[in-house]
């Protein structure tokens, strides 16, 4: 069981203030309620989705990134524990999925996946999360081949003295309770702007009343400070500090520290001349510093594995930056040109027996180095007032170093790293063009893009696993993947539509296989590889909505991926089922009640034992469907409460992409890690 400190209360307790204090001294007349988060954000451009992460949502969302992508068709979300999933987007995972916050990428430590990047990314402390479909982008980063997932605040300038406050609470079942404050002030000459979120849960029950080692207790504070000396100039210092702990039921051990730290450095100038509409230089550090135990939020038990008291504490520094330059070479030409780079080290300490031998006083040693620096450039020319062709291209060059003397062989013990000391580097092209047209009839835009992304293998491929020739998979070969995305986008008064196609073929996928036979002396042993394949996936998203009169709206999406391993011949692993979601609102100019349908297909296309670094497949799964229901009532202008009840009916289900139930010594082992049963929850949001 997590337990709140004294010294963690104390934020708490704060937020509880700063969110009732408004309520007991103010009185205005109620205004329209804003819509709310249940199906689908919005998807304003082609290949474009933004979602306001502070927003209500049902289902209710854990307080980390991955969860906040839930709602949006084509993400799904490895189950582990009550936080800290691993985000997959259309059956791709890993740094398939480039994840940025505020433009810094934030790499985690743990080598069985503990801590993804969205593992630190507080939703309520950013204004914006925007996805940007396939490889129809180059001014992200290397490598999204999937997708990029941005959480973003948006640009801050005062004219005039100004100050605003936002906060939330939000208590339900299991011992939940978020707390999130945002405070920002600023006049002509700058601004500040702090927020802070806290958040627990304890063990949550599935729908048969089986309780999942699922406890948690995050919090986070990020802040920024900025210098605006000109109308187009912002000079912006920020930095952020988070950490946490969390139960996990897939595995042996639980992260007992999650601690994470910031700086950033953002420069800004607009309007420099006709030609040039801005220049940004942007620098950022982050430090991971994560530990796992097997005693701290279990009870202990000794295992052929951990015999005693053990403890792995990795720890990653990332150093990036970013310079992009905007021009205007004429009316319908916009230009994006800039260089990137970032340099990655990750080391470990461990114990096998914290009592007689405390990780704590062992050295750190390193394991591996990345660096990559890039350049690149992006146009887009409006041909006439329908027509757009946008285009891009980059070039990054990668370099990495095995630091690792031994590799661990699990119960077989250890062996001489084949490739330690081994450099190798690279440069990989990757780009896009796409054709994008405004219609009028119903106004709307058609596109049809082409693109190419070669990805670097990540630090779970290189270091983490081994090749089925080696110990070593430090030299699996680069990832090629062409896509091809088409898709259009209508919206009326009455009505919206979006739809996304997609289909590729991947070159030497990295495909990640648990169980595969190694000989080991006399005998054989089982061993985890990174091997290439070769691989195809096709599908696509929908959503829609309708206003059916002035008061009731329904909300429609439904998302599809297959995927092919042509190597093998067989289905490609991890793929999330055919899903489909419903939702029907009824809303007034101050409440509105509303329900959630999600029905999920069976998922019979299997490769047991496959998959990627966040997971392998297990076995066929049923389809499921839950229902869920909620109200929100905005009694005052400044404030609004929610209320919810997800999962209704007290279902028993897991998804397909969920992770092995563990052994946990007072639980009960299922095949999967299942969602939780029916969840009662109440939001408090107030704003002014």
């Amino acid at each position: 069981m997590i337990s709140l400190s004294a010294g963690s209360r104390r934020p708490a307790l704060f937020f509880v203030f700063a969110c009732l204090t408004p309520a007991l001294g103010w009185a205005e007349e109620p205004t329209k309620l804003d819509p709310y988060v249940v199906t689908a954000p919005r998807g304003d451009a082609p290949l474009t989705v933004t979602a306001d992460p502070k927003a209500p949502a049902q289902p209710l969302p854990a307080h980390d990134g991955a969860d906040v992508l839930k709602s949006i068709p084509g993400f799904s979300v490895v189950r582990k524990g009550g936080t800290d999933g691993d985000p997959v987007f259309r059956g791709m995972a890993g740094s398939r999925v480039v994840v940025a916050l505020d433009g810094q990428c934030v790499l985690g430590g743990c080598g069985n996946r503990m801590d993804p990047p969205t593992a630190y990314a507080f939703p309520g402390a950013y204004d914006r999360v925007t996805i940007l479909k396939g490889p129809q982008t180059v001014l992200h980063g290397a490598g999204n081949s999937a997708a990029v997932v941005l959480f973003e605040n948006d640009p801050l300038r005062y004219t005039t003295p100004t100050a605003s406050l936002q906060s939330s609470l939000v208590a339900g079942s299991a011992g939940r309770f978020d707390a999130l404050l945002d405070a920002r002030t600023g006049r002509a000459e700058g601004y500040a702007r702090v927020a802070g979120t806290s958040t627990r849960g304890e063990d949550y029950e599935d729908g048969d009343g089986r309780e999942v080692h699922s406890a948690y207790e995050r919090w986070s504070t990020n802040a920024a400070v900025a210098w605006t000396p000109g109308e187009h100039t912002t000079i912006e210092l920020s930095g952020a500090r988070s950490d946490g702990e969390a139960a996990y039921a897939d595995r042996a051990m639980d992260g007992v520290k999650f601690d994470r730290e910031n700086l950033g450095l953002k420069v800004k100038r607009e309007a420099l001349s006709q030609l040039v509409r801005s220049i940004e230089v942007q620098v950022g550090y982050n430090y991971v510093d994560h530990v796992m135990d097997n005693y701290s939020l279990r009870d202990f038990a000794a295992t052929a594995m951990m015999p005693a008291r053990a403890v792995s504490n990795p720890d990653r520094r990332t150093l990036g930056g970013r310079a992009l330059v905007q021009l205007a070479p004429a009316e319908t030409t916009a230009f994006a040109l800039g260089v990137d780079l970032q340099e990655n080290r990750h080391s470990v300490r461990s114990t096998s027996n914290e009592t007689t031998m405390p990780y704590a006083a062992k050295a750190r040693t390193r394991d591996a180095e990345f660096s990559q620096a890039g350049a690149f450039g992006e146009l887009t020319q409006k041909i006439g007032d329908e027509h757009r062709v946008i285009g891009g291209f980059r070039l990054d060059r990668w370099r990495a170093t095995d630091e690792r003397s031994v590799v661990a062989l699990g119960m077989a013990g250890a062996a001489t790293n084949p490739t330690a000391g081994q450099r190798r580097s690279t440069e990989l092209p990757s780009g896009f063009l796409r054709y994008e047209r405004d219609l009028y009839v119903v106004p709307g835009t058609v596109y049809l893009g082409l693109g190419r992304s070669e990805r670097f293998p990540d630090y779970w491929e290189l270091i983490k696993n081994e090749s089925a020739a080696s110990v070593s998979a430090f030299r699996a070969p680069t990832e090629k993947t062409v896509q091809l995305d088409t898709g259009l986008g209508l919206r009326t008064a009455k009505w919206s539509l979006n739809a996304s196609l997609f289909a590729n073929r991947i070159d030497d996928f990295l495909l990640v296989q648990s169980g595969y036979v190694k000989p080991a002396g006399m005998g054989t042993r089982a061993a985890t590889i990174t091997r290439a394949v070769d691989a195809e996936t096709w599908g696509g998203e929908l959503s829609a909505n309708f206003r059916l009169t002035e008061h009731w709206r329904v909300d429609v999406t439904g998302a599809y991926t297959r995927g092919r391993n042509r190597t093998d011949g067989r289905p490609l692993a991890q793929i999330p089922p055919l899903e489909g979601r419903l939702a029907l609102a009824y809303t007034q100019a101050s409440w509105s009640a509303g329900g959630l349908l999600r029905a999920v297909a069976r998922q019979d296309r299997v490769a047991i034992g496959q998959g990627t670094i966040v997971g392998q497949d297990i076995g066929a799964t049923p389809g499921f469907a839950v229902a869920s229901l909620n109200a929100s009532w905005r009694f005052r202008a400044w404030a609004r409460l929610s209320v919810g009840v997800d999962n209704l009916f007290d279902k028993t289900y897991a998804e397909h992409i969920s992770r092995s139930g563990a052994m946990v010594a007072g639980y009960e082992q299922t095949t999967r890690v299942n969602e939780p049963g029916r969840t009662l929850w109440t939001r408090l949001d107030v704003s002014f």
